[in-house]
């Protein structure tokens, strides 16, 4: 009876932290008492004594805000008096699941009745130390009725309400999805489709709590809500893809939830006929294209591979990544929707995304080992493979975009190697002749790869040190490859020497290695 009494939290993180080490201490002497029927009546007493005490009793109708949370004992009173009263187990556990301090003072206890104004007095809130532990006792017991309710419809519910209304806590109440999920789905026996649904609705919960706040599990939430609503069945997926802006983020949406639900995994899983199958993939196209309007930086992509195997749908997808590209999206967001669409057997999109893509993107001339040069590398080959047009179209785009000598010089070099318009487009022939430096377009490319190099050397002598001596002339024997490319090449290379040593002839030892090297 004494630990039942009403009473307020201590300061200090001693005397909270004692507070729960003596409960914990006094109910586990109890523990080891055996219940015969005179303990059982006595204690079957003392909590309806405890129910009806009013303001002087921790498990009354209204408590303290900061009143000594009831959770653990009521824990050790639900699981002993459970096999005799039943009723009076959930109706003292229902009533110990709340903790004030965390609630609004308002709503605390039954406001209709005489001694509601205790809840609502002024305190001063002193700092709580033990409210983790106090929170995680909570937690069990409420995992403890949802085991023990396993099975009653009607109990489960009025549990899964009290968790919804008196815990806070986004992780616990996901570990009260998961350990209803675990009892539900036995590996022995057949699954509880009354607890799967609250593990479900619990879950739920979490996704909206979470939608707009920071959590690091967030991800792994997702993950487990998708497994549960598959557990659950088809209708439950189709809910959480039907309302997914009230629980998951667009990227979220198209990357993990609609894509998990119509995988091959899940079709099986679930014996999915053909109309089922439709219907999911129907709500996963329309999810998907919801979500790469909102956000299609980061769902476009996933967009297109949802939509792949309805032709609306995947042009609608195209569309919209065409309208973003002139936006927000990066140079790289456009170069992986470029290379999927040339995947997917569409070169000619492909082509206009990497035109889109080039045109965002700024390589500077010092910028040799950026991340972005495989794309303009390969955005380059497929423009050549298209044809001469494609090219000529593209690299007006590359020498806007790309001041890196090597990188264009690599460029060149791959244009000059074969013939363009070797792709198999359908109603395309190559000509088979190789393209001349000499001639458009590649004369624009050449011309801008040697005015690369120039600068480039001119930027490098101006803060170049003894110890990169080597390595400058590693890179004049580049740039000398490329002068030599067009027929007076020899000579603009020498005038470009000669020009050096006049320019730097202070710098004595390095134009002695120019010499040797280059005459």
């Amino acid at each position: 009876m004494g630990m039942g009494q009403q009473r307020v939290m201590p300061e200090g993180l001693y005397a909270q932290d004692k507070v729960c080490r003596n409960e914990e201490q006094l109910l586990s002497r109890l523990q080891e008492l055996q219940l015969d029927d005179e303990l059982v009546q006595t204690l079957q007493k003392q909590c309806i004594l405890l129910l009806e005490g009013g303001p002087f009793s921790g498990l009354g109708e209204v408590i303290h805000r900061e009143s000594v949370p009831m959770h653990t004992f009521a824990k050790y009173l639900f699981s002993a008096l459970l096999p005799h009263d039943p009723d009076l187990s959930y109706k003292l556990a229902l009533r110990a699941m709340r903790l004030p301090v965390l609630e609004n003072s308002n709503s605390a206890g039954d406001t209709s009745h005489p001694h509601h104004m205790v809840s609502v007095v002024p305190s001063r809130y002193p700092r709580w130390f033990t409210l983790g532990h106090l929170e995680s006792q909570q937690c069990e017991l409420a995992s403890t009725m949802l085991t023990a309710a396993k099975g009653d419809t009607l109990r489960l519910r009025t549990i899964l309400e009290a968790i919804q209304k008196h815990i806070h806590s986004s992780s616990l109440i996901f570990k009260l999805a998961q350990d209803a999920f675990k009892i539900a789905t036995p590996t022995d026996s057949s699954t509880d489709s009354t607890l799967l649904n609250v593990a479900l609705e619990l879950g739920l919960q979490v996704m909206r709590m979470t939608l707009s706040t920071l959590n690091w599990r967030r991800r792994e939430m997702v993950r487990w809500l998708v497994t549960c609503a598959t557990e659950v069945g088809v209708r439950a997926l189709v809910s959480i893809l039907q309302s997914w802006y009230t629980l998951f983020t667009p990227t979220e949406a198209t990357s993990i939830v609609a894509a998990t639900a119509v995988s091959h995994t899940t079709i099986l899983r679930l014996s999915l006929d053909y109309p089922q199958r439709e219907e999911l993939a129907s709500c996963a196209r329309t999810l998907a294209l919801q979500c790469a309007m909102k956000d299609p930086q980061s769902c476009a992509l996933s967009a297109l591979t949802l939509c792949e195997k309805d032709h609306i749908a995947f042009e609608a997808a195209y569309q919209i990544a065409i309208d973003a590209a002139t936006g927000g999206m990066t140079h790289s967001q456009l170069f992986t929707i470029a290379r999927y669409m040339e995947l997917r057997g569409y070169p000619l999109r492909a082509f206009k995304l990497a035109s889109l893509a080039m045109s965002h993107l700024n390589l500077a001339y010092n910028q040799d080992t950026h991340p972005a040069i495989n794309d303009v590398l390969w955005a380059c080959a497929l423009s050549h493979s298209l044809g001469k047009n494609e090219l000529a179209a593209l690299i007006p785009l590359v020498v806007k975009s790309v001041h890196c000598a090597t990188v264009l010089s690599d460029i060149l070099r791959r244009c000059t190697v074969t013939a363009p318009g070797l792709a198999g487009i359908p109603g395309r022939r190559s000509s088979g002749k190789l393209m001349s430096t000499d001639k458009a377009p590649l004369r624009q490319l050449l011309d801008a790869t040697i005015n690369a190099y120039i600068n480039t050397t001119h930027s490098r002598l101006t803060h170049i040190s003894p110890r990169h001596y080597g390595e400058f002339i590693e890179f004049l024997s580049k740039a000398r490859e490329t002068f030599l490319l067009p027929q007076d090449g020899h000579l603009q290379f020498a005038q470009f020497i000669d020009n050096l040593k006049q320019i730097y002839k202070g710098k004595k030892k390095l134009m002695l290695l120019v010499r040797e090297r280059f005459g």
